[in-house]
């Protein structure tokens, strides 16, 4: 059974900390008790909340993203975390690298809950402009969805 979730892609400041804040309030809504972190492979931002942009963009969907903060996927995630799901193909080959073999089961991509989606990635929207960061939040949701619903059978 599903109760510990960890979003991750490279820095920990757009895309995974969306999907925890879009999780959490998906979750809370549908009344499942699981926890939900983000982490970057990467340890750029460690300690900082997320970019300005995607808590803005959040906000004018409901998800509060201020509380949370960078931090660096570590290999003792591999066995905290029930899944371990990564934004992109990048990132997920840099958490294989990191990751036991024995744990490997716990991969995923993020997209692989919304196929219906039309994009297996949810891109990085930090060199963009602000379409980008709604459509990080398209997807996000879509996928948070699917996970949802998946988390209840």
């Amino acid at each position: 059974m599903t109760r510990r979730i960890l979003f991750f892609c490279m820095g920990n400041i757009c895309r995974s900390p969306t999907a925890e804040g879009v999780m959490r309030a998906k979750l809370a809504a549908a009344g499942l008790d699981v926890e939900v972190d983000s982490a970057g492979t990467h340890g750029y931002h460690v300690g900082a909340p997320p970019d300005e942009r995607s808590q803005q963009h959040a906000a004018r969907r409901g998800y509060d993203l201020s509380p949370l903060r960078a931090r660096k996927l570590v290999a003792a995630d591999f066995t905290r975390f029930d899944l371990v799901l990564a934004m992109d193909d990048d990132n997920l080959a840099n958490a294989l690298a990191l990751c036991p073999p024995e744990q490997r089961h716990r991969l995923k991509l993020l997209m692989d809950y919304a196929p219906h989606a039309g994009n297996p990635h949810v891109p990085d929207p930090y060199y963009g402009g602000a379409a980008g960061f709604d459509e990080v939040l398209d997807l996000v949701e879509a996928a948070c969805d699917g996970l949802v619903n998946t988390l209840r059978r």
